[in-house]
């Protein structure tokens, strides 16, 4: 529940399906969230307008008009930081992982349990709250991370590649700011896990795989051919050593 003198987080619920928008609204309501929602994703695109803006959206796919997944593309180009859950009826893996490389927080399948939901969007909003940098850890540093033409700034939560603007999800930057701190460490997708996710289950191996993909690609928008994440097989993960050397 929320205290009752935090303010209350505010979530949009893109959902055509009256019943779903019903037993959603109730629940989070109940649990101290306030509620919008609408029924398409040009709809959302206009809630994305008013201020103040929601802090989670919660995405079914199947929409009319447009697709559930291009709204999704549109939010992680346009609103990078704004968290998304996907709830969809889609429940094959492919589209779990579809969604996860698109960018999206998590995703749920119908039929769900509400108060599921209900948790899975405090744990979102939880590792959002640590990304932003309200209540770094003791002993952490917040210092400006250099490594050849990559730069991570742990303070204003930001990244660049040769001065260039990295536009990152909340997951993508605390993922390349935990290997750029580390630069000599291979990181399990377990220990990824853990420290990106505080250890939430309702994350997998999946989730972080989807991110290293979704990081890359940003790289190679900038600039094709490079790669800041080496794989380590069988291991997992770690800064690339390249990095230094980059242009």
């Amino acid at each position: 529940m929320t205290p009752p003198d935090a303010p209350r987080r505010r979530i949009l619920l893109v959902d055509d399906e009256p019943h779903i928008v019903d037993v959603v609204d109730y629940v989070l309501r109940e649990q101290g969230f306030d509620v919008a929602s609408v029924i398409s994703a040009e709809l959302a695109l206009s809630s994305l307008q008013v201020s103040p803006p929601p802090d989670l959206v919660i995405l079914d796919l199947g929409l009319p008009g447009m697709p559930g997944l291009d709204l999704l593309r549109h939010l992680r180009t346009n609103h990078a930081g704004l968290p998304v859950i996907i709830l969809s009826a889609r429940s094959e893996e492919i589209d779990r992982v579809l969604g996860l490389e698109l960018g999206a927080d998590d995703y749920v399948t119908k039929p769900f349990s509400a108060r599921e939901l209900a948790a899975r969007v405090r744990a979102v909003l939880r590792r959002g709250a640590a990304a932003d940098g309200r209540a770094p850890a003791a002993g952490t540093s917040t210092t400006c991370l250099v490594h050849g033409p990559l730069t991570v700034d742990s303070d204003s939560l930001t990244a660049s590649l040769s001065g260039r603007p990295l536009t990152l999800t909340r997951a993508e930057f605390r993922l390349l700011e935990c290997l750029t701190r580390h630069p000599a460490r291979i990181f399990t997708r377990d220990d990824l896990i853990n420290r990106l996710y505080a250890g939430e289950h309702v994350v997998t191996d999946r989730s972080v795989d989807a991110c290293v993909k979704r990081l890359r690609r940003r790289f190679a928008e900038l600039n094709a051919g490079f790669d800041p994440i080496q794989t380590v097989h069988g291991l997992g993960y770690k800064l690339n050593p390249d990095v230094e050397r980059a242009p």
